[in-house]
């Protein structure tokens, strides 16, 4: 019954896919990092996301996913179609059927893919315990710090919360070449906007933010158990995707780190490997527990263990530190290299402000060749900072580019004043450091305003000079007036309107 049920439902999605529109466009693209912003139903979202990331998608499914997964494949196509091993919420199949008739718009040869294969990349750490399969490259690692309060008090945070975390993986070609932030804008009255930050063809969380909180993923490296099937199990990055997207999973009138707690409690069975969760929430919060909390999750007794900063973990004052090993569940105390090293750069717990978060992450928990992605988030600031794997250098050895999240959430996606025709342009590059261009090339009219703004909607005064003719419309400005964050361009002529958003590099 689940079979014809899931059969149904997909093919009542499919039906109409001439006349989707595409809800959504790539805000930058940095070869090593596209962000894509999507809205709309979760169907809408995922035929957007497919169309827009296609060639990334394809790269990620082709070059890495599947080698995985390899002859299991049908396996785990089977596990979801049974669906009493893996419980994934129907709302995600419709987005994983949009993600395909995405992929196919695009023109990609997609061959025998099909929404099943899209979830089961998004189950992969799920199902690979339970059918015993090693990753090939190690798989993920990662670390965070959590620092809050009395940490952070004197500070620039003045009290506020905030989270560094490494994501650590392998310098895998295909992984480093294909990650994404997408930013979803729900139109489901019980959802709220959120991003996801990974790699392509993801539509789960293995690091995600909404603008109340961050969850993020470790490994439990220490655990040597393996999930079992028809346990029931929801894959982990699932769970922490309805932890973001919900507007308040629990329905308490707040979104903080008890709903994170509480999804994962409603999972008495655990979950089919060992995981650790790292969240974050704003500093606002009545108690350091609803504000910090790091989960120990498993596949065996005891299913399901959180630690808090009055857990006597050898980190001092308001700060939580978490690695891929035990230290609560089993009273493990498992402190590794890593562990013993940002112990003693954390010192006394006090005076941790936002660059010393950053630096004693970088400095002491990195991962080497293998960091792929480095970032920290300020909830009470709406900022995310994110440096990524590029250029043959390790993510932690490279500058992070600042986004701010009041920007990237606007749910707003008109493109200019009136009803003007819709104008295609270039502007790049995209992050940009003191030039920034644009290339209009069909314009019809010299006559062409452009309009630089903040994220508050403020005019930014810059000029734009013409560099090119002769059918190119190149123009040319200087940003090193900007400040680093996310500005909008807006181009407008007579019978025509665009918008793109760019990065300004943080010096």
């Amino acid at each position: 019954m689940k079979k014809i049920f899931l059969l149904l439902l997909i093919l009542s999605f499919s039906s109409g896919l001439k006349s989707q529109n595409i809800n959504g466009y790539i805000v930058s693209d940095t070869g090593n990092l596209t962000i894509v912003k999507i809205w709309g139903t979760h169907y809408e979202r995922g035929f957007a996301y497919g169309y827009l990331c296609s060639g990334k998608i394809m790269s990620m499914m082709n070059d890495y996913i599947l080698p995985q997964f390899g002859s299991s494949l049908t396996m785990a196509r089977q596990v979801l179609q049974q669906g009493t091993s893996l419980l994934v919420d129907s709302v995600y199949y419709h987005e994983a059927q949009g993600l395909i008739d995405g992929l196919d718009a695009a023109g990609q040869i997609i061959g025998n893919l099909n929404y099943l294969d899209v979830i089961a990349a998004n189950c992969m750490l799920d199902f690979m315990s339970m059918a015993g399969i090693k990753f090939k490259d190690g798989g993920p690692g990662c670390s965070s710090l959590m620092s809050w309060g009395a940490a952070t008090a004197g500070t620039d945070l003045d009290d506020k919360s905030v989270i560094s975390r490494h994501l650590d993986w392998s310098n895998d070609v295909t992984l480093i070449n294909n990650q994404v932030i997408v930013i979803h804008i729900p139109s489901e009255t019980n959802e709220q906007p959120w991003a996801m930050i990974g790699f392509a063809g993801q539509i789960s969380a293995l690091s995600g933010v909404n603008k109340h909180m961050g969850v993020f993923q470790h490994m439990m490296s220490d655990f040597s158990g393996t999930g079992q099937l028809n346990m029931g199990y929801e894959p982990v990055w699932f769970s922490l995707r309805k932890a973001l997207e919900l507007n308040d999973y629990n329905n308490d009138g707040v979104n903080n780190t008890k709903d994170m707690c509480d999804i994962l409690s409603t999972h008495t069975n655990g979950y089919a490997d060992g995981y650790i969760i790292t969240m974050l929430a704003s500093a606002n919060n009545d108690t350091s527990g609803l504000i910090a909390q790091i989960a120990e999750i498993a596949a065996a007794p005891p299913y399901i263990i959180f630690r808090g900063n009055e857990f006597p973990d050898s980190i001092n004052t308001d700060n939580l530190y978490a690695a891929n090993y035990e230290i609560k569940r089993n009273n493990h105390y498992h402190f590794c290299t890593r562990y013993t090293k940002t112990m003693h750069a954390v010192d006394n717990g006090t005076n941790i402000s936002s660059q010393r978060n950053w630096e004693i992450l970088r400095d002491s928990s990195n991962s080497g060749a293998g960091n792929i992605q480095f970032m920290q988030f300020i909830p009470d600031e709406g900022i995310l900072n994110i440096a990524v794997h590029k250029n043959g250098k390790a993510a932690y050895r490279n500058n992070p580019v600042t986004l701010y999240l009041n920007d990237l959430f606007i749910t707003s996606t008109l493109v200019g004043p009136g009803n003007k025709e819709s104008m295609d342009f270039i502007l790049y590059p995209n992050p940009v450091d003191n030039k920034l261009y644009i290339s209009v090339p069909n314009l019809k009219s010299d006559k062409l305003i452009v309009r630089i703004t903040d994220i508050s909607g403020k005019e930014v005064d810059l000029t734009f000079n013409k560099i090119s003719s002769h059918g190119q419309n190149v123009y040319q400005t200087s940003t090193d007036q900007l400040s680093g964050g996310i500005y909008t361009c807006r181009i407008i002529s007579k019978n025509a309107a665009g918008s793109k958003n760019f990065v300004k590099v943080k010096k």
